[in-house]
């Protein structure tokens, strides 16, 4: 599988792998979605870490996953991004709606 979910109380981390394109993002956002739904963290963080390639559907599956997540008042980060999806992410304006966090690969 593409994502691995690990919850804690006030935050749930989907380690995403591989390529984000229109092809697997409807099986990663399933995952996520059906996680974020048990839960409710105050906290989703997406880490990209292991990510391979993205094309937009990433922002889509970024933008989708935020307006789960603000509908019950929790927030969003983004971490471990490849340059060239922080490239992508930093154009589409996604830091305005998600809190961007480099560096963070010391947690995984």
């Amino acid at each position: 599988m593409p994502v691995q979910i690990i919850s804690t109380p006030m935050r749930i981390t989907a380690f995403i792998s591989g390529e984000i394109d229109h092809h697997n993002a409807a099986q990663i956002r399933e995952a996520i979605d059906s996680a974020v739904e048990k839960q409710c963290p105050q906290i989703l963080r997406i880490d990209f870490s292991d990510v391979t390639f993205m094309d937009s559907s990433g922002v889509g599956l970024v933008m989708g996953r935020y307006k789960i997540v603000k509908s019950y008042g929790g927030n969003i980060e983004i971490v471990n991004m490849s340059p060239q999806i922080y490239k992508i992410m930093k154009i589409s304006g996604i830091e305005k709606i998600a809190k961007i966090i480099q560096k963070e690969l010391q947690n995984k």
